[in-house]
C-alpha cells in the first residue's frame, strides 16, 4: 500500500519501511497471505501482464507496478536525472476524471482502467523503467516484502543473449538482489507476430499458476532467479529445466533519411543460434514446444576463470 504520511516520517526516524499500523489495509488477515509483486517491460496495458495476473490472482494479494509505456530493451537501467512517479488505477472503469491528491504527495488524475487485470489486484502505473518500478514499490507502495516478484508475461522471447537487454529481466534481477523469489516470463513470437495473434494458452496459463505456488512454498536458491520463456502452442507441452544458448545478434541496424537528410537508423537486428544442435538450451526447449527455464544467478563472478585468472595471467606479471 502507499505510504500515510505519518508512515513516512516514522520511516525518517528510522522506522522499519514495511508494515506497521501506519499502512493502509494491513490487518492480520492478509499478513498470513502471499504478496505477489507483478511488473514488466511492455507497459501496464499490454495483454501479457494482464493475463499474468489473472492466472496468479487465486494465490495471494496481487499488486502490479508497471511503466506507462513501452520500456523494452531497458535492461536494468534505472531512472536517475528526473523525478519518477506513479499513480493508482482504477479497476472499476470511472468516466469521470478527478483530481486527487495521492499520499505521495502528487496529484493525479484518474482514468478508466484496462479491464483485464483482477478485481481484487492493485494497480499503479510507473513513469520510470521497469527497475524503477520494483525500487519504488518496495519502498513506497506495497505493504510488505513480496513473497514472489513476476515479470512478464513479455511480447517477444528473452531466451539466450538477449536476457542481458531485456527490461523484463532487468526486474527479476533486481527483485533477486532484493532477497525475493523472481521469476521473468516471455513470450516466443516469430517475426510479425503479436501476442495477441498466439495468446499463451490458458492451460499454460494454470502451469505457471502452479509454478509459482511452488516457488511460494519452497522459495529458490540465494541470489538465484528464473528465466522462463514460453512457446506460441495451444497447449502446455511440459517445462524444460536447461541452460542458455549462446547466441549472437548480427545486422542489427536499418538506414533511413531523416525529413534533414541525415543517416537515421532503427534497430532491428538478426538472431543467430550459435549451437543449433544443442539439445539442452533454452531454444532447443522452445523448438520442441517446451516452456525454458534457465537458472540464472546475480552472481556475475566467473568462478570457472578464477584459478586460470591467477595462475596465468596475475601469476606471470
Amino acid at each position: 500500500m502507499i505510504n500515510e504520511p505519518s508512515t513516512l516520517i516514522s520511516r525518517l526516524r528510522g522506522s522499519p519501511p514495511h508494515g506497521g499500523s501506519g499502512e493502509r489495509g494491513l490487518n492480520s488477515n492478509t499478513l498470513n497471505t502471499p504478496l505477489i509483486f507483478i511488473t514488466n517491460d511492455d507497459g501496464y496495458q499490454a495483454a501479457g501482464i494482464q493475463a499474468l495476473a489473472r492466472a496468479v490472482a487465486p494465490l495471494g494479494d496481487i499488486y502490479i507496478v508497471a511503466p506507462d509505456g513501452a520500456r523494452s530493451g531497458t535492461a536494468a537501467s534505472i531512472t536517475a536525472t528526473r523525478p519518477v512517479t506513479f499513480r493508482e488505477l482504477p479497476l472499476v472503469a470511472d468516466t469521470t476524471p478527478s483530481s486527487t491528491p495521492l499520499t505521495n504527495g502528487f496529484a493525479v488524475t484518474t482514468v478508466d482502467s484496462p479491464t483485464g487485470y483482477p478485481a481484487s489486484a492493485r494497480l499503479f502505473s510507473c513513469s520510470g523503467t521497469p527497475v524503477d518500478c520494483v525500487k519504488l514499490a518496495m519502498e513506497q507502495i506495497v505493504p510488505r516484502k513480496p513473497d514472489l516478484i513476476l515479470s512478464g508475461i513479455n511480447h517477444g522471447d528473452n531466451a539466450s543473449i538477449s536476457v542481458h537487454y531485456s527490461g523484463t529481466m532487468g526486474a527479476v534481477f533486481e527483485g533477486c538482489m532484493k532477497g525475493v523469489p523472481s521469476v521473468g516470463l516471455s513470450l516466443w513470437l516469430q517475426h510479425g507476430q503479436r501476442y495477441e495473434d498466439v495468446p499463451v494458452s490458458d492451460d499454460t496459463l494454470a502451469a505457471i499458476a502452479t509454478l509459482c505456488q511452488r516457488i511460494l512454498t519452497q522459495g529458490l536458491p540465494q541470489d538465484v532467479c528464473l528465466n522462463i520463456n514460453i512457446p506460441p502452442s495451444t497447449a502446455f507441452r511440459g517445462w524444460q529445466v536447461c541452460r542458455q544458448a549462446r547466441g549472437q545478434w548480427t545486422a542489427e541496424w536499418a538506414t533511413a533519411t531523416n525529413p534533414h537528410g541525415l543517416n537515421a537508423f532503427w534497430l532491428t537486428g538478426k538472431f543467430t543460434d550459435l549451437e543449433p544442435d544443442a539439445t539442452d538450451t533454452d531454444f532447443a526447449a522452445l523448438r520442441a514446444g517446451h516452456c525454458s527455464i534457465v537458472p540464472i544467478t546475480i552472481d556475475m563472478t566467473a568462478h570457472a576463470a578464477l584459478s586460470f585468472l591467477k595462475d596465468t595471467i596475475v601469476s606471470k606479471i
